[in-house]
């Protein structure tokens, strides 16, 4: 079996000391199951050599991919990971791969299937909680709740969740294909599935990478993993 991480450049020179790739070694993946990829390894990634893809966090998406102009000095994207990312997504969808979406995934995929974001919260949004946490990243700060109790992300918890956030963005308009699952104490999407019978895609605007210590930020990365398995048995 062999899952990929999408990662920035940056992200990718750590190596296994990334907390994506601890993340996956925790629920009891081996290190030569997980690989991390770049946008610089275009030429050479083809989603039909893996079991999953997990898309993490890192820069804005281009704002001109959801049809509009940068506005703010506060959004630092990068057009060749979204170009990257957005076929590797085609990819693994045509092949029903399991996906994963963190914090930047989770804008990216809902950018994808037609949906915008809001380029920078504090002034398109201003929501009553600080969704750009100055603390420890290992520390939630706010609570999702859960609104939809058939989806995946409700069998890794119930009711709602205590969650980090380190975000200046999040999704707008939902894009077309999407159901939205989980919600902010103050009304932002916090999470998002397939809204048809997709295997298993996921994405979340939090980081249980860096939480996955808790046992409900555990679960999510336990059902990805076990659902990746489910698609190498069948390869």
């Amino acid at each position: 079996m062999k899952i990929a991480i999408s990662v920035s450049e940056k992200e990718k020179a750590k190596g296994t000391a990334s907390p994506y790739f601890r993340a996956l070694l925790a629920v009891g993946l081996r290190p030569e199951e997980i690989e991390l990829i770049a946008a610089s390894d275009a030429s050479k990634v083809r989603a039909e050599n893996y079991d999953g893809v997990l898309f993490a966090g890192g820069e804005d998406v281009d704002p001109s991919f959801y049809g509009e102009v940068k506005r703010y000095q506060s959004v630092h994207n990068d057009s060749t990971r979204d170009k990257f990312e957005f076929a590797l997504l085609d990819g693994a969808m045509t092949r029903r791969l399991p996906i994963l979406g963190i914090c930047r995934g989770v804008q990216m995929i809902n950018v994808k299937f037609g949906g915008t974001l809001y380029q920078d919260l504090h002034a398109d949004a201003n929501p009553e909680l600080e969704h750009k946490q100055p603390e420890n990243r290992h520390q939630a700060t706010h609570s999702v709740t859960v609104t939809d109790p058939e989806s995946k992300l409700a069998g890794a918890f119930r009711g709602s969740c205590r969650v980090n956030s380190l975000h200046h963005q999040a999704v707008k308009r939902l894009g077309r294909g999407l159901r939205v699952t989980a919600h902010s104490e103050d009304g932002l999407v916090e999470a998002v599935e397939a809204a048809d019978e997709y295997p298993f895609l996921m994405a979340v605007q939090w980081h249980p990478e860096e939480l996955v210590s808790e046992p409900e930020q555990r679960k999510i990365f336990e059902e990805f993993v076990a659902k990746c398995r489910e698609a190498a048995g069948r390869k």
